[in-house]
């Protein structure tokens, strides 16, 4: 199992992953190779004509323009590898550590995909489960089932965790099922604000009284907070998770809605 470090008396679970959890995107048309291939391209030609417009007497402006835009582009494509596969760990292991479980806990996770959440959020379950719920898009790279279970028997924690095929929008699980629910830049791949609102009424039903919810996303954060505090949940807040989610450059951060019920 991934070792946990200790802070006083938070416990909070390793950053430093075993399993393979892919490339985070949509992929439903182009492949996550196509894609950075098209980054490269755009960044090499950038550079080409920055090279070729600096030997131009009367281009001098142009060649910075293409400069900066090259650089530009590289950084865009820098930090988007940088979150998907270094930054999202390091942010939600200080996110569930801060949590303070006490490790009996009932946890659901909103899209689970390949369970980078759902392992993590099972080190702190020693006496709990985790329940992992997706449909299995391709939000990530080779997103399936069997690759949750996999993952979740390198993590060592394979004991503790559920997988479950459904939609957020319409859990099969019965009011006051669990602890804690938890989702990571999901919801706001759900098409219409209304079935994004069932998604959050959702996760409220099938918490327990003093139950908390945490929620990442890109997109329509202010309206899941709203949400929240017009369904009564309590100490409702919303906050930046800095550099390390940055999704391609400070333009895509993702934001933390909370709440307890």
């Amino acid at each position: 199992m991934t070792s946990n470090t200790t802070h006083g008396a938070i416990t909070t679970p390793s950053p430093l992953r075993r399993g393979d959890y892919g490339i985070d995107g949509d992929f439903r048309k182009v492949s996550p190779r196509g894609q950075f291939a098209i980054a490269a391209a755009i960044i090499t030609v950038l550079a080409a004509l920055t090279v070729a417009l600096a030997t131009v007497v009367d281009a001098p402006v142009f060649s910075v323009v293409t400069g900066v835009l090259a650089v530009a582009a590289a950084l865009i494509v820098a930090s988007y590898i940088h979150t998907t596969r270094v930054g999202k760990f390091v942010v939600w292991s200080r996110v569930l550590g801060d949590l303070r479980l006490r490790g009996d806990e009932a946890v659901l996770d909103l899209g689970c995909g390949r369970g980078a959440l759902l392992t993590m959020v099972a080190e702190l379950l020693p006496n709990g489960r985790a329940v992992g719920i997706d449909l299995w898009h391709p939000d990530q790279t080779d997103n399936s089932p069997e690759a949750t279970l996999r993952n979740a028997e390198l993590e060592g924690v394979a004991d503790r965790i559920e997988v479950r095929t459904g939609d957020v929008t319409r859990l099969p699980f019965a009011d006051d099922s669990f602890d804690l629910v938890i989702s990571n830049l999901v919801l706001h791949n759900i098409p219409s604000a209304a079935a994004r609102r069932d998604a959050i009424d959702e996760a409220v039903r099938v918490l327990r009284p003093g139950g908390r919810i945490v929620i990442g996303d890109l997109l329509h954060t202010n309206r899941y907070r709203a949400r929240l505090l017009e369904l009564g949940l309590t100490d409702v807040s919303r906050r930046d998770l800095g550099w390390h989610m940055w999704w391609g450059a400070p333009f895509f951060p993702t934001r933390l809605v909370t709440g307890r019920h």
